[in-house]
């Protein structure tokens, strides 16, 4: 399902296959968040899965096909369906070749894609993929999803081998784990892996925010790998704003809240061990940058500094609604999605059930 962290298990998964066997491979057929990769216009999951498992293979081969601007009017108008058919054959025949196994990563629900005849479901009938379906934790939720998702794949004839269940609260894991294993037993489905919620993978890091908005870094190229755990904005007395800041914050406040910035920083500056001030970066609005002698000051406490010429509540909107994905230079937490899924993913039974 969508943001349910597909790509961070196909991750874990491709690492835990590896300890197996000596070739393996990987491909995402559709996807829909493209970057320019080596002259190709390619999914960005494709491009980090090569670059953190060390993936051999064309990336074109890993992303035949990504869904750029235009992509669905195009095809509404004129489009061939054989031509993305045949291009997704090809490269998964090209991929596959000689390979032990070969994970492949969908896009969103059994149905994205269908706008294009290329549902997730279709293109697993298409290369007679085993499916394990991944959801996001609690209990009604995950089962509502689940059935909705199984009714599709059976319609196209593909067969779900089982479940992982993701981000489920440690306070509920028990809870949870024991109530879904029973009530998808009843289903006959598979629980393959229950994985804790970890908010080291769910929070972004500053480099994160910068890849995934149009915010400008203006300050040095420091603390780019600051966790943000904390969102705090900007707008009250100094004094009154102490009482607010918590440990990895990242202030959004108006450039010309000169007050404000200064009385944060010296917070985040004499902080003491018995005290969780501190400062994971700072977002200036309204194109307004503070006066030079105080943004040396920030750069010199290691604070990465962000523009925006938006109005604070847009940014801090965008912020908040910020999906979360693991980036090219996160190695710690390719490192911990690798250790969840060794964890808490029945990766031999996933092996029995794809023979």
């Amino acid at each position: 399902m969508q943001n349910d962290g597909k790509t961070t298990i196909s991750l874990g998964l491709i690492k835990a296959f590896k300890k197996r066997f000596k070739k393996v491979a990987f491909i995402k057929p559709v996807g829909q968040r493209y970057v320019l990769e080596r002259g190709y216009k390619v999914d960005e999951d494709s491009v980090l899965i090569e670059k953190v498992c060390g993936m051999k293979g064309s990336i074109k081969d890993m992303s035949p096909v990504a869904i750029d601007k235009g992509f669905t009017e195009n095809y509404i108008r004129r489009g061939s369906h054989r031509k993305l058919v045949d291009s997704i054959i090809a490269s998964f025949e090209r991929i596959s070749k000689r390979k032990n196994l070969v994970v492949i990563e969908g896009t969103g629900h059994a149905g994205v894609g269908s706008i294009f005849d290329l549902s997730n479901a279709k293109v697993a009938n298409l290369l007679d993929a085993k499916v394990i379906l991944v959801t996001s934790g609690g209990i009604g939720k995950p089962m509502d999803e689940i059935d909705l998702n199984m009714a599709l794949f059976e319609k196209e004839g593909v067969d779900v081998i089982g479940v992982i269940i993701n981000k489920v609260l440690v306070s509920k894991y028990k809870k949870v784990k024991s109530m879904l294993k029973a009530g998808l037993k009843r289903k006959g489905i598979d629980v393959l892996g229950v994985i804790p919620y970890f908010s080291k993978l769910s929070n972004p890091t500053i480099q994160n925010i910068i890849d995934e908005t149009n915010l400008k870094l203006i300050s040095k190229k420091v603390g780019l790998f600051n966790i943000v755990r904390n969102v705090f904005i900007g707008a009250m007395e100094p004094h009154d704003a102490l009482g607010f800041i918590e440990t990895d914050s990242l202030l959004i406040i108006p450039g010309d809240r000169e007050d404000v910035i200064m009385a944060v920083l010296m917070a985040h500056l004499l902080k003491k061990p018995k005290r969780k001030i501190s400062i994971s970066g700072i977002i200036l609005t309204g194109g307004i940058v503070p006066n030079k002698k105080i943004m040396r000051l920030i750069e010199s406490a290691d604070i990465p500094v962000l523009l925006s010429k938006e109005h604070t509540y847009k940014v801090s909107s965008e912020i908040h609604d910020l999906t979360v994905k693991i980036g090219l230079l996160d190695k710690g937490k390719a490192i911990i999605a690798e250790n969840l899924v060794m964890d808490y993913v029945d990766v031999d039974r996933i092996l029995e059930k794809i023979k």
